[in-house]
């Protein structure tokens, strides 16, 4: 165990797709290659500068290997006679150990945007690199490893199994991970440790959510992808859902996007990047980021 009673970290090791020797399914540059073209806000994030001349909250590239580096990601819904333009072009990097806030209205694309990174969706156009590897050329079956392995997710409903209590709802995603921490220790990262053998119907809303957040990050996922944590939930309690999420981040060093519609959540975040209309309308690097506890909506 860590301090304070936390997991340590580093006794999780990262782990590459077991197919990551397939040359068919590797990018031709690494994660980390200094050579890619940078997206909106890269340079100035990567350079020690925000995209209004304020200093990042975190490192700069000697520090920070590139997790996601997406290019040109288009997303077309065919609607019968009518094609939906859900992402128009999107260039994305995500870098190890950050939080980042994807913000923008209902319909700019966010969420579809979170879906292609987590392999949930696929992009119409465009390419999507992880860690080195490719998942624009990812079968359904390497697309399911990388979610099993390497991703946890967080939703705006719980999607808890009524019958299980907390520590049971976790223990689902412990029992077929690879190297997971205890459903003891997630939820301990999420303070639910008196609430471990309660059911779903005998907690809060806010407890439901952070028990999800515990399901996720069991499994000491590499990235942690929240869409609208908070929007079932009102300020007070969402206030609580994001400390729990930001003490996940900083203990495991997790890769966190957390998707929301509110502005005032970005506050927290190590970037912002503001989506409209389907492509990135501003990245925005706090120089100062503020706590949880400092937010209200």
């Amino acid at each position: 165990m860590g301090l304070i009673g936390y997991p340590d970290p580093h006794r999780y090791s990262t782990r590459p797709f077991p197919y990551i020797q397939l040359q068919s399914f590797m990018s031709a540059s690494a994660p980390d290659d200094k050579s890619a073209t940078p997206s909106p806000g890269e340079a100035a994030y990567r350079s020690g500068s925000g995209v209004d001349g304020a200093s990042p909250a975190r490192a700069t590239s000697d520090s920070r290997k590139r997790v996601f580096h997406a290019r040109g990601l288009t997303k077309v819904y065919h609607m019968g006679e009518v094609d939906v333009h859900a992402l128009r072009g999107v260039d994305l990097d995500l870098f190890a150990g950050e939080l980042v806030v994807l913000l923008g209205p209902s319909g700019s694309g966010k969420s579809t945007l979170l879906n292609i990174l987590g392999g949930l969706d696929a992009a119409s156009g465009g390419t999507v690199v992880y860690r080195g590897v490719d998942l624009s050329q990812a079968t359904e079956r390497e697309l399911t490893e990388f979610r099993r392995r390497h991703v946890g997710f967080v939703f705006q409903f719980y999607n808890l199994i009524p019958s299980l209590t907390a520590r049971e709802n976790v223990a689902i995603v412990t029992e077929i991970a690879e190297a997971p921490m205890t459903p003891e220790e997630a939820l301990a990262i999420v303070d639910l440790e008196d609430r471990m053998d309660h059911f779903p119907a005998q907690l809060s809303g806010g407890q439901q959510q952070r028990v999800s957040i515990a399901r996720a990050i069991a499994k000491n996922p590499a990235v942690l992808l929240c869409d609208e944590p908070t929007g079932a939930l009102d300020s007070t309690t969402g206030i609580v859902v994001l400390e729990a999420l930001k003490r996940a981040n900083e203990t495991l060093g997790t890769t966190t996007a957390i998707i929301t519609h509110n502005a005032v959540i970005g506050d927290m975040a190590d970037r912002v990047i503001s989506i409209l209309d389907g492509v990135i309308a501003e990245v925005h690097v706090n120089e100062t980021k503020r706590d949880p506890s400092e937010l209200s909506w």
